[in-house]
């Protein structure tokens, strides 16, 4: 029976050609957008992991209510020691302690008054000695001009919040802030360079200095707001970094003392939640178009080349054959084109989306007034779902448009497909 239909299809091209067509180009379109989707989405993701929520974090369970508040009030207190026991207890996980903090910065005239001064967000990160911080949070790209901090006392600053001020590097600012224990804090910076995030709360007022600068600005000696937990053998897993944080805050999480330590997945901070459900859930939105769209596509060249072939199944129900077989026909070869097509179009979709996971796009252009936490170079990423979702909008849409059609045999009466087959 497959031969037979396969038969047919290809001695008459004006009952596949057109159908084979649209599938193949609504499975490559399928697989491209999966790939690019499945590529844009984890790599946002990874962005915002390496730059402010890690894969996990870990924080005081005070800390970790009032996060959006940046209290190092709540500070983890011993970070060498807790740093050397996550590292022994999780030694497949890359580790980091990072001090966030906000105050104003004060920019004086040559006689020391204030001439210019801006509210600020600050990010105190290991940049001397090492440049894995920088690698992680991807500074380099984000350098506008200068140099990063080589020894103690430098900051970085936004751009904008460089011109804003009317500031030339090696200028000296003071950074006014609280210290932990809720005094006030002055601490004297000098200008090295400047960097442009490309999203505008950040560049509106972010400095960036080394971790151990923080320390001493705020008062914390061997203290650090947060600890950032990333995996080494794999991008994010919302299961699994769930589980991981299950486990330490069974075993370390106190709610009845506020300095005890809790851990939470990238998922649990800062609505991170929504992003990581969306970006599982897209490639499912996008089947769902292209089953839609393809199927009345599919629909209605069914019904055209129904009106065309009713003087055949005239002659097939002359010699016997049922509407039910015929119907099961028509849903056959459906299923065979929507099979070729989906094999056409997942062989071009694959192609397309290597050339975009190999090469990408550089969208740094495109994202200097965005919002959102972007990669600077878009990729698509080719996984195990890019080789199989193209079947799906593939066969069910030449299923449903073909059983949809095929309707209308059932609604022509036998006697008008007889005066058809004689006419």
């Amino acid at each position: 029976m497959i031969k037979f239909l396969l038969n047919g299809l290809l001695r008459d091209k004006s009952r596949s050609l057109l159908p084979i067509i649209v599938v193949a180009l609504g499975v490559t379109i399928t697989v491209f957008l999966q790939a690019y989707m499945s590529g844009i989405f984890s790599d946002s993701i990874e962005t915002t992991a390496k730059f402010s929520t890690g894969h996990v974090k870990v924080m005081t369970e005070a800390y970790k209510e009032n996060q959006s508040q940046m209290p190092n009030d709540y500070a983890i207190m011993g970070i060498n020691g807790v740093m050397r026991k996550l590292k022994a207890t999780y030694p497949d996980m890359t580790w980091t302690d990072r001090i966030q903090f906000g105050g104003l910065l004060d920019a004086p005239d040559s006689k020391g008054i204030t001439k210019s001064q801006g509210n600020v967000m600050g990010m105190g990160i290991h940049l001397l000695g090492s440049d894995d911080e920088i690698n992680r949070m991807d500074l380099k790209s984000k350098l506008f001009s200068g140099r990063f901090p080589k020894k103690s006392g430098e900051i970085m600053i936004t751009n904008e919040l460089f011109k804003k001020m009317n500031l030339k590097l090696g200028d000296r600012v003071t950074l006014i802030s609280n210290t932990m224990y809720g005094d006030m804090a002055m601490y004297n910076f000098t200008v090295c360079g400047t960097i442009h995030f490309g999203t505008q709360i950040l560049d509106k007022g972010m400095v960036v200095t080394d971790i151990d600068d923080a320390r001493l600005a705020l008062n914390m000696e061997d203290a650090a707001g947060e600890v950032l937990g990333f995996f080494n053998d794999s991008p994010y897993k919302d299961s699994r970094a769930k589980k991981l944080a299950t486990g330490f805050n069974q075993e370390n999480t106190n709610k009845d003392d506020k300095f005890s330590l809790a851990m939470a997945p990238m998922s649990g901070i800062a609505s991170m939640d929504f992003m990581i459900a969306y970006s599982e859930n897209a490639q499912y939105i996008i089947i769902f178009i292209f089953v839609f769209a393809m199927s009345i596509v599919l629909w209605n060249a069914g019904l055209v080349g129904g009106l065309r072939r009713y003087g055949e199944f005239g002659l097939r129900m002359a010699i016997g054959e049922s509407k039910h077989e015929i119907y099961r026909s028509l849903v056959g070869e459906a299923l065979l084109v929507g099979l070729i097509g989906s094999f056409v179009g997942i062989s071009f979709g694959l192609v397309f989306s290597w050339l975009m996971q190999h090469y990408g796009i550089d969208a740094r252009s495109m994202m200097k007034n965005s919002n959102m936490m972007l990669p600077s170079v878009f990729r698509a990423q080719i996984t195990t779902t890019t080789y199989y979702i193209g079947f799906i909008p593939g066969v069910l849409s030449t299923v449903i448009g073909a059983s949809l059609a095929g309707i209308g045999v059932y609604k022509r009466q036998t006697a008008n497909l007889f005066k058809e087959l004689e006419g």
